[in-house]
């Protein structure tokens, strides 16, 4: 990932040297295991540990020559080592270690990010108690469709989010599976007990069946919950973007003091921050592409898979961390404009109120077939001659024969709609 979108502490995880720690990290454990089962001397794993330095241009160089990474990093590590150094990699294939170190690497990387996400949602709880009875227009398919709550929009993302952290928490279990069972899974050079007495030093667990490698639908699955959390941060992204059009402005993105928009029109706060992650949603639901590819790999594994994770996996992380990084500042300083809120309703000229109208003259026993015809017919005539909708119905003489004022008043008052918001919120929780 690039340096402009790679925030601390993730993109000090996924560095070179932090990767060549968590390597060294799970040989170390598997000579502890070997301690404990007396295959090797008691203090083997502290000499190496001592003797044991990481450095990342002597592996690189022993790499240009022997082309394997895995190799160079025992090399590199071993070469100025005792006696102990014949336990180190003792029974061990290069999945053992680099897979077992994904799984180390992605189950650290998901707790950071579902930290942050913990963060995200207390905002998100924040703005729905905030705006619970702000009334707004709601729509659909772009259009003016009845009024709802403002807050019941951010209710709404937070509970997406909710059931994001919930897959998020279930991925990172599913993936903190190691193997340590040697070239084909099969543990011909290592006892399954050693396997189990590592992983549990690292926090992991032993995969159930293993070839050579991992089985990559964990990772799918992983880089799958990443998506949709892109996803469910895309929708708010969107929505802000569309609320901060210059004819709606009912809301608007976070703009700082010295921030320029346009290099050319001086006018301009443009929603960059949203558009930002609206792409950055798109990078990730990309990703699962390689991770579903990756799941189907020949015999006990081949490495086409490799390439492709190197870059993905760091990256997804990366990308899902920035995201939720980002919406926790957009929604902790959301602009929301009330006073513009209120306005839009005039755009239609009251036609938010159609259905209710339809629903009341029902009420007073036109069909619904006449009624939706009649109340069709003014609608359409409010919208086409740009006249109040109200106004065009209470010059007819039906209407007046039907409703007292007050009765017919009461049809075009936007609580009405905000009245089971509190059944809502308490099946929620709030």
């Amino acid at each position: 990932m690039i340096e402009r979108y790679s925030l601390s502490p993730l993109k000090e995880l996924w560095s070179e040297e932090e990767k060549y720690k968590r390597w060294l990290e799970i040989e170390l454990a598997v000579i502890e295991a070997f301690e404990e089962k007396n295959i090797a001397p008691k203090g083997t794993a502290e000499k190496i540990r001592k003797k044991a330095v990481i450095d990342v241009e002597k592996i690189l160089e022993i790499e240009s020559v022997v082309d394997h990474d895995v190799i160079a990093f025992i090399k590199s590590i071993t070469d100025e080592m005792g006696d102990e150094a014949r336990f180190f990699h003792k029974g061990l294939t290069s999945s053992d270690i680099v897979d077992t170190a994904w799984s180390l690497g992605l189950k650290r990387a998901g707790e950071i990010i579902l930290k942050e996400m913990y963060t995200l949602a207390d905002i998100l709880k924040d703005n729905a108690v905030k705006y619970k009875y702000l009334y707004t227009v709601g729509r659909s398919h772009g259009v003016h469709a009845e009024p709802t709550s403002f807050g019941l929009k951010m209710l709404s993302y937070l509970a997406e989010l909710n059931r994001n952290i919930d897959r998020l928490k279930n991925s990172i279990d599913n993936i903190s599976f190691g193997k340590l069972s040697g070239a084909v899974g099969n543990y011909a050079n290592i006892d399954p007990e050693i396997e189990e007495i590592a992983l549990n030093k690292l926090g992991l667990k032993p995969e159930t069946v293993a070839t050579q490698v991992v089985p990559r639908d964990r990772h799918a699955e992983f880089l799958s919950t990443l998506a949709l959390i892109g996803a469910g941060i895309e929708r708010i992204a969107i929505e802000i973007r569309h609320l901060q059009k210059t004819e709606v402005l009912e809301a608007q993105e976070p703009f700082k003091k010295g921030q320029r928009g346009s290099s050319a029109m001086p006018h301009k706060k443009n929603p960059i921050l949203c558009e930002r992650l609206t792409g950055m949603a798109r990078m990730l639901r990309s990703y699962t592409v390689g991770g579903y590819e990756n799941i189907a790999l020949w015999h006990e594994r081949d490495i086409s898979h490799s390439s492709v994770e190197r870059v993905f996996l760091p990256d997804a992380t990366l990308i899902a961390y920035y995201m939720v990084k980002k919406t926790q500042y957009l929604m902790e300083n959301l602009i929301v404009y009330e006073d513009r809120i209120k306005e839009t309703f005039q755009r239609s000229y009251n036609l938010v109120y159609s259905q209710r109208v339809l629903l009341a003259l029902i009420d007073k026993g036109l069909s619904r077939e006449e009624g939706y015809k009649f109340v069709q017919k003014y609608a359409l005539e409010a919208w086409d001659n740009r006249n109040d909708f109200k106004e065009i119905l209470w010059n007819d003489e039906k209407i007046r024969s039907l409703f007292s004022k007050e009765e017919f008043d009461k049809l075009f008052t936007p609580d009405y709609y905000l009245r089971n918001i509190d059944a809502i919120y308490k099946r929620f929780g709030l």
